[in-house]
């Protein structure tokens, strides 16, 4: 007989187990897998943050770049107003436009999912857009 040494069963390669270690087997992996979700959530947190911070810059990019063009052309738009425009409502409200002679500096604190007091302060996004000479 195959697999049979003196009326014994020889065993397998590695160690066989039983229906209840592998049950264990399996509950272990799920308490590993809620004690690694904590640290998942605030590494997507921390990525969403930066993400944030990065579209805040575009934004103020934009804002800038809206409110210089107004200054070339002159007219009746305020370059204040056209840097407004270029932001969307919530925007606006985290925004700030400053124009000094012919830059046009804006700046936007980005709309975070971490509530870090002082952290949209430091990861705003600057940008400043200069009208001709």
């Amino acid at each position: 007989m195959r697999g049979r040494v003196w009326g014994r069963r020889r065993p397998r390669c590695g160690r066989a187990r039983s229906a209840s270690a592998v049950r264990d087997a399996r509950g272990q992996a799920s308490i590993e897998l809620l004690g690694l979700l904590p640290l998942v959530a605030v590494i997507a947190l921390v990525a969403m943050t930066f993400v944030a911070s990065h579209g805040a810059g575009e934004q103020a990019g934009e804002a800038a770049e809206a409110g210089a063009l107004a200054l070339l052309q002159g007219g009746d738009a305020s370059p204040r107003d056209a840097a407004e425009h270029a932001l969307d409502e919530p925007t606006r409200k985290r925004a700030t436009i400053t124009i000094s002679g012919r830059t046009v500096h804006v700046r936007v604190r980005p709309r975070l999912a971490l509530p870090i007091p002082g952290l949209a302060d430091e990861l705003a996004g600057e940008a400043k857009a200069v009208a001709g000479p």
